[in-house]
Order: structure tokens, then sequence, then C-alpha cells
């Protein structure tokens, strides 16, 4: 297997194109790509996340984590600690309703990490975060 990082491919659903250019071009910052009536290509931090027409809600459950409850499923990158601090404050200056604030979470210990989950306009549920150590994303 290569170390080089792959960008990922992620499709979810999404009932309003205009709103998803909005929160995903605007909010967040993602530069549009390809796009139909039906769907919208967005760069995230170089992976390629796809908006796709969908009436189906989709259900947030939640998992324990530390002294947090989470959303399940979510996704989200992993970036430096100067993108994600820029990022909080956009996500902020639009006021966005955090699931979890803006913190730093498991201080002093293995996977030490700034971290905030928050949904997008259709109950979709973001994670982003940095490491203090990105040598710790998998390990202990």
């Amino acid at each position: 297997m290569t170390n080089t990082l792959r960008p990922f491919h992620l499709a979810f659903p999404v009932y309003n194109l205009d709103i998803a250019r909005k929160f995903y071009g605007e909010v967040l910052g993602c530069h549009e790509g390809r796009s139909t009536d039906h769907w919208i290509d967005f760069n995230l931090f170089g992976h390629q996340i796809v908006a796709h027409l969908s009436d189906a809600p989709r259900p947030l459950n939640k998992s324990d984590v530390d002294v947090e409850a989470v959303p399940i499923p979510r996704f989200g990158v992993v970036l430096t600690l100067n993108e994600w601090s820029a990022l909080a404050e956009q996500v902020q200056a639009a006021a966005i309703q955090f699931i979890v604030k803006p913190q730093v979470r498991f201080r002093g210990q293995a996977g030490e990490q700034a971290t905030m989950f928050f949904l997008d306009p259709f109950g979709n549920a973001i994670e982003f975060k940095a490491m203090s150590d990105l040598t710790q994303l998998f390990g202990v």
C-alpha cells in the first residue's frame, strides 16, 4: 500500500441545491466543481463531496465519546490548527449552531485534538478536527 494520501469521495443527500451552494460554498468556503440539476461537486479541502438532491431525511443518531454525545454518521476533515481556527470563526460568524462547540478534547492525552461538530441545513453531521500531534490520529 502507498503512503500517498488520496482524496476521498462522499455523496450525501440535500433537498435544495441553492441552499447547498450557500452553505458549502459561502459558509465553508468550498469551491464548486461540476454540477447538474440534480447534484453539485464541492472541493472540501482537496476532497470531493457531492450534494445530491433527495427528499429522504437523514436521521441523527449520537454516540458517547469522552463526555460528549457526538452525531453519527458524520463526515469531515482533519485540518491544521490554523485552518481549523479559521473555519471555526467562519462557522461562528455564519451563526451556525454547534452540536459540540469548538474545543480541545483529550487534553494532555494521546489523541489530543481541537474539534467541532455541527449540522448542515439538511441534517448532515460534520466534524472538523486538528490534531496536536498528527501521528496520534490512528494510534495511542
